[in-house]
């Protein structure tokens, strides 16, 4: 299932917020997702001098990544990565959108697309391309592939988002891909088509289009749209009762992977929670005024190029609350 960011951010609050109502339910399943970080613990002060990446006490950093395809394994591409933050000094959650096409050093490689690192060396090697590139210290991580992804939106009623006039055709297009090739509920749900342009609600394989499209305008709007439909999600599961939690924790229980513990799920819902933020802070990188799309190479194809200094500064300001001198 190719491209759908696609929920990132609602498959956190599955797991965080979902985690927190059905607990009894699903904490000793928690571990099957659960992989250990055999990164060895030092304190703050330390982790500052000996590691790369920016650190700040009270900010959780947790890295949500889509696979580009049915399974979570590092040979696939990472189709969709966002950064939540999770901001416990302002009380703030936050959403960083990064485009999958940004130039970035892969360390052990070379200068390419940030989608390619998850193939060539999984979760690991992508966690190090945000430190070296970005200086941004990654703690937590959650990788998904979309199986679960059209399940999860149908499981909640569907997500509200605004089809613009000009997507229509193509989200039909992309439609009959994600119906036919993707989705297991044929026999229970016929497949139906866009109508109409404007707020709407969509199911999951709607949705899984809608968020896909890529040949109406740029990739920065496919990102938009991802975020929209990712936000949706969370919306709706705040919203949501433990039957809704329940169900969606099991279907991302067989499709998901994570280094953190049930415990710290648990601990990290509770805090969501406490924070409750429908309005979440977004950001997307890198900024329109400090980067160029074009095609580097008849290999590498069309990419993104940069200018470091702005955009790390503004980036750093939207996820820590300043400005790295």
């Amino acid at each position: 299932m190719k491209n759908l960011k696609k929920i990132l951010l609602a498959l956190l609050g599955i797991i965080l917020v979902g985690g927190i109502s059905v607990f009894g339910i699903v904490y000793f399943n928690l571990n099957k997702i659960y992989e250990k970080d055999n990164t060895t613990k030092v304190d703050a002060a330390e982790r500052e001098e000996s590691e790369e990446g920016t650190i700040v006490e009270g900010v959780t950093n947790i890295l949500l990544v889509g696979t580009d395809g049915a399974n979570i394994e590092k040979t696939n591409r990472s189709d969709s990565v966002m950064l939540v933050t999770i901001d416990t000094n302002n009380k703030d959650i936050k959403i960083s959108s990064i485009a999958r096409d940004t130039y970035v050093d892969i360390p052990g490689h070379s200068t390419e697309k940030l989608t390619h690192a998850y193939a060539y060396g999984g979760i690991d090697l992508l966690r190090e391309v945000f430190e070296v590139n970005f200086d941004i210290k990654i703690d937590k991580y959650i990788a998904v592939n979309f199986v679960s992804f059209m399940d999860i939106i149908d499981e909640i009623g569907g997500v509200e988002v605004n089809v613009e006039e000009k997507d229509v055709d193509e989200v039909n297009k992309y439609i009959d891909a994600c119906y036919d090739y993707y989705y297991d509920r044929k026999d229970e749900i016929e497949k139906e088509y866009v109508t109409k342009s404007g707020k709407q609600r969509l199911n999951g394989y709607q949705a899984l289009a809608f968020s896909r499209i890529r040949y109406t305008d740029s990739a920065y709007a496919r990102d938009n749209r991802h975020r929209e439909v990712a936000e949706s999600v969370y919306k709706e599961f705040l919203n949501s009762g433990t039957n809704e939690y329940k169900r969606a924790a099991e279907i991302i229980l067989e499709n998901t992977k994570t280094n953190i513990s049930p415990m710290e799920m648990i601990n990290l819902g509770f805090t969501a929670l406490k924070i409750n933020d429908t309005n979440i802070d977004q950001f997307q990188f890198p900024l329109a005024e400090y980067r160029n799309g074009h095609i580097v190479s008849k290999q590498k194809g069309w990419v993104i190029e940069w200018e470091k200094e702005p955009n790390l500064k503004a980036w750093h300001k939207f996820i820590y609350g300043k400005s790295e001198e």
